[in-house]
């Protein structure tokens, strides 16, 4: 088993971690190698044989922006050199058996390279690390940042343990700068980390691993549930924010207790007012990163509204595969890309600002093509997605609630989710009410409860979702 955060082995390292940071973090060259030691015990503790892996690729980076700075003339050559390297690595361990299984549909292949495709195992994180390295080297032939001349400090920021197999993909004008101080090692961002990771335990041992069973058993069973699905897919859009978020509110909250700072990566997604709203909410370091280094180079919204549409169009279908090699997912892409165009038609390219009923309405919509979204990204097949929304849309009729409904942990979650928004709406308005200004004691008392319902309330163990990205 991979040290996840969930193991007792991650709770053991970042333990030795936490007794040593003290330590080594004022030594600058300590703290870097302190940090790339850890993280490649991390990182190796899943499967040592991808380590290697990690470090070549992450040389190549780093060699080639020390040469961009080194020979200008060579400048755009060893950016290639590093795109291509990136890119053929995670087509190859990513990508090269569902295009072999596509290619064998259309004419024959050997059953050697056909089994050799089909063997090749996928590292975990590699879709995370690939992306945030890259946009150390783009950021360096654009001239933005510097190149780094330690090595350590190269892999303290591509390997950094938080957020190193599931995200946020942290650029490198954001953390290499942080690494090179001590960091704000204070006790307002030691508890601020605290409180963060324990509600980032708790949204995924409590909400999300309790709801996973059920949403499991539906689509891998897929009975006829009619209008019933409805609920099925409101529990996977639950299941995966807290999955995805509790991993990155973990890695943000021991970032901050180090005393740095990681972007943050989802902003309350299901309250978006429109699709545009939605993709600046979820899984925001994606967002912002496709947007900055694939739409927007493609030309944005500044070359015509044909190039325009055609650029977003092409960096969905590239965001929905990079979520995985199968149709589904690029359908996925697809799918919110025709969701952003007919958006973008009705408002004429301009954001607009709705309110009372009409926001209502369009909070509604929202909310019910994101969930008609989530059932082609979780669907096992295109034909299970179409068989399921047909489904929702009442072509089987009312149908009956899953089994599974009345399972206890399944009650737990709702009433978690329950709490957590009714909190949320009650500290806006009564500032007091918020954890951050509760306090010390009291802010204590509420981590240890989260970390204990963490443990005791947990529902059946599984990785988090994005570990298979």
């Amino acid at each position: 088993m991979g040290m996840s955060f969930m193991s007792g082995s991650f709770l053991v390292l970042m333990a030795l971690f936490m007794i040593g940071w003290g330590f080594v973090r004022p030594h600058r060259r300590l703290r870097l190698i302190a940090i790339t030691a850890t993280s490649f015990v991390f990182y190796g503790w899943w499967d040592w044989r991808f380590l290697p892996l990690l470090v070549a690729t992450g040389l190549v980076d780093y060699l080639a922006a020390l040469g961009m700075e080194s020979w200008p003339r060579w400048r755009k050559c060893l950016l290639w050199a590093s795109v291509v390297s990136n890119i053929g690595v995670l087509v190859f361990f990513k990508y090269l058996s569902f295009l072999v299984s596509q290619i064998g549909e259309a004419i024959d292949i050997s059953a050697p390279v056909s089994d050799m495709a089909s063997s090749i195992i996928l590292p975990i994180g590699i879709s995370f690390y690939t992306f945030q390295s890259l946009s150390y080297t783009i950021d360096v032939w654009r001239g933005r940042i510097r190149a780094v001349r330690d090595p350590f400090h190269f892999f303290a920021f591509l390997s950094m343990f938080p957020q190193l197999v599931a995200g946020p993909i942290v650029r490198a004008t954001e953390l290499l700068p942080q690494l090179e101080t001590p960091g704000n090692f204070n006790r307002a961002n030691r508890m601020h980390g605290l409180r963060l990771a324990s509600w980032g335990y708790l949204k995924k041992a409590v909400v999300a691993d309790s709801l996973a069973p059920f949403v499991n058993e539906a689509f891998s069973s897929n009975p006829e549930l009619g209008l019933a699905w409805w609920i099925v897919t409101a529990a996977f859009a639950l299941q995966i924010f807290c999955d995805f978020s509790g991993y990155s509110d973990i890695a943000c909250g021991i970032a901050y207790w180090m005393g740095y700072r990681f972007p943050e990566n989802f902003r309350r997604p299901y309250a978006a007012i429109g699709p545009r709203d939605f993709w600046s909410r979820w899984h925001i370091t994606l967002s912002s990163w496709f947007r900055d280094y694939v739409y927007i180079p493609l030309g944005g919204s500044r070359r015509g509204s044909i190039r325009t549409s055609a650029s977003l169009t092409f960096t969905m279908l590239i965001s929905g595969l990079w979520h995985g090699a199968n149709w589904t997912f690029i359908v996925w892409g697809a799918y919110h890309a025709a969701l952003l165009q007919v958006e973008r038609a009705m408002n004429g390219g301009r954001s607009t600002e709705l309110r009372g009923v009409w926001r209502l309405a369009a909070w509604a919509a929202t909310l019910v093509a994101v969930l008609a979204g989530w059932v082609i990204f979780r669907a096992e097949s295109l034909g299970q997605a179409s068989s399921v929304l047909r489904q929702m849309l009442g072509a089987s009729g009312a149908g009956e609630l899953p089994s599974m409904i009345a399972v206890p942990s399944i009650a737990l979650a709702a009433a978690t989710i329950a709490a957590a928004c009714a909190s949320y709406a009650l500290a806006k308005r009564i500032p007091w009410l918020a954890p951050s200004s509760w306090p010390t004691p009291f802010q204590c008392a509420a981590i240890v409860a989260a970390l204990l319902a963490s443990v005791f309330l947990r529902g059946p163990g599984s990785d988090f979702i994005y570990f298979q990205f």
